[in-house]
């Protein structure tokens, strides 16, 4: 989802709209290039770098260090999928109702663009995404 979106209320029935058409592989849902990725298989999604990407898998554990927040779909955090929120914006997430810790162990699909860990530093890494909006992550286990 964009930077902006209008309102939370906006935004939940716009991915409402966004599921029902996914599961219908309905307009771009048809295309194999929006297809859900799975976070179980890091390689795979670390392909998609560089572009916007929806990814789903379980929550392994929720871990803080310094200002960043780490959800984390395995446990090898260098080279599994991981889902960063930057401390300052936890708020957000809580105000919507997300509590970010109980996340553990439950299924959820995840919106946003494709990082690699450490690209630059010459070592490479696991694929990542910043989740700054709360409307970015969604419980999956409730279909």
């Amino acid at each position: 989802m964009g930077d902006r979106v209008g309102s939370r209320a906006c935004a939940a029935d716009l991915l409402k709209r966004e599921n029902t058409a996914r599961t219908a592989k309905l307009g771009l849902w048809s295309d194999p290039y929006y297809e859900v990725l799975d976070a179980e298989t890091p390689t795979d999604v670390l392909a998609h770098r560089g572009r916007f990407a929806l990814v789903e898998g379980r929550v392994l554990s929720v871990r803080e260090s310094g200002a960043t927040i780490y959800v984390n779909f395995g446990r090898r955090w260098s080279e599994d999928f991981t889902v960063t929120v930057l401390k300052r914006n936890e708020r957000n997430f809580a105000a919507a109702g997300l509590d970010l810790k109980s996340l553990e162990g439950r299924r959820v699909r995840v919106q946003g663009w494709i990082e690699e860990r450490g690209a630059g530093g010459g070592t490479g890494g696991g694929p990542w995404i910043e989740a700054a909006h709360p409307e970015q992550i969604e419980a999956a286990d409730r279909e």
